[in-house]
């Protein structure tokens, strides 16, 4: 009787519960050939989910389908490539976008919402919609939002300027997450009290793994809406706020404190 030319791994039950890449087995000194094909597609994948632009005119019309107001602004990365070399430029608005903002500003706002495409357009087109769709039952009454912004180029830090430009009290940016071999299309959530430039990471709260082999749409949105909440209750995000979502009961209304007054 001849052996087998795959010599299995004794984990490989684990492979039920995990879309990690363990247990694969061998073949010889190597991996079966099966998981070198899977490798390259996964790696494949992950670089499409980086290079890969953003339909940002569907995504659009996703949103003011739903009823939101949208604006459009790039960083001052002119391109994929300054993008990836530069990260300090995805940071900043464009000048002549910043400057178009401004304009059309209205007044202090709640809540300002960013769309970014980051290092995943993947998640973004995929999740951002929905996501927000979810949030909406979740948004106490009275909100002023500002519109939804889709930044082409972003970091996470841009939609700082982007709150600090419509005197936000609070910055919700979604953005597509750096890819792994098994998740090219995961979502992050970056929650920030008085937005302005210069605001570090210990200064926000952030949703991770937004998809649905990971936390799905639904539940990241019912987080979402307890953290935006509680942050414009206590006037605070970041390390000083901690996520007690799971111990929530969330009431159908519930107000927040007015807006500042812009004198």
């Amino acid at each position: 009787m001849s052996k087998d030319i795959v010599t299995p791994s004794p984990w490989r039950d684990w492979r039920q519960a995990t879309p990690a890449r363990l247990a694969l087995g061998r073949a010889g000194a190597g991996m079966p050939t099966d998981e070198v094909l899977r490798f390259g597609w996964a790696h494949a994948m992950a670089r499409d989910a980086i290079h890969a632009a953003l339909d940002v005119p569907a995504l659009e019309t996703s949103l003011r389908a739903q009823g939101w107001e949208v604006a459009r602004v790039r960083s001052r990365a002119a391109d994929r490539t300054s993008y990836l070399r530069r990260p300090d430029l995805g940071r900043q608005l464009d000048a002549d976008d910043a400057q178009a903002l401004r304009a059309a500003a209205t007044g202090p706002t709640d809540v300002c919402i960013v769309i970014g495409d980051g290092l995943s357009s993947l998640a973004v087109a995929r999740h951002a919609a929905p996501l927000l769709a979810a949030l909406r039952p979740h948004l106490p009454p009275g909100l002023r939002l500002a519109p939804i912004t889709i930044a082409s180029e972003a970091r996470v830090a841009l939609a700082d300027e982007v709150g600090e430009v419509f005197d936000a009290r609070l910055s919700v940016m979604l953005i597509g997450e750096r890819p792994g071999l098994s998740s090219p299309d995961s979502l992050g959530i970056y929650i920030t009290h008085t937005p302005r430039r210069g605001r570090h990471d210990a200064e926000r709260n952030c949703i991770s793994n937004v998809r649905p082999e990971g936390l799905p749409c639904e539940a990241a949105a019912f987080k979402l809406g307890w953290l935006m909440r509680e942050a414009l209750k206590r006037g605070l995000t970041g390390v000083e706020l901690k996520d007690e979502s799971e111990l929530a009961v969330i009431p159908s209304q519930q107000a927040i404190p007015a807006a500042r007054d812009p004198g």
